[in-house]
């Protein structure tokens, strides 16, 4: 089981850095959210425990659905950060999606 504990900052750069062109554009979209709600001091602990948990989640080598897998690979990351996403969609501010999509054009341009 993961939990928030698995994750790290250093392991989550290293995925997005390596896999955001395999894993798409939506899937490294909504990890950001959640990364950058995450650094935000506003963010309650609560929230916090449950970013950190899918984050986990996303950068773990072996889960539920292989990211080797073509096309499918990622669903499961992307089901984990959609649910995380829905319980802590308050914090996730017009500031973070701006932030996200700036970066998202400096990767996907």
């Amino acid at each position: 089981m993961t939990t928030a504990n698995d994750y790290s900052d250093d392991n989550f750069w290293q995925k997005i850095k390596k896999f955001a062109l395999k894993a798409g554009r939506e899937v490294i979209e909504k990890a950001l959210w959640l990364y950058y709600a995450a650094q935000r001091p506003e963010t309650p602990a609560w929230a916090k425990t449950v970013i950190f948990g899918a984050l986990a989640y996303f950068i773990m080598p072996l889960d539920a659905i292989s990211d080797v897998i073509p096309v499918v690979g990622y669903s499961d990351d992307l089901g984990a950060l959609a649910a995380a996403i829905g319980m802590v969609s308050m914090y996730i501010t017009e500031e973070i999606k701006e932030q996200t999509a700036q970066k998202l054009q400096q990767w996907f341009s």
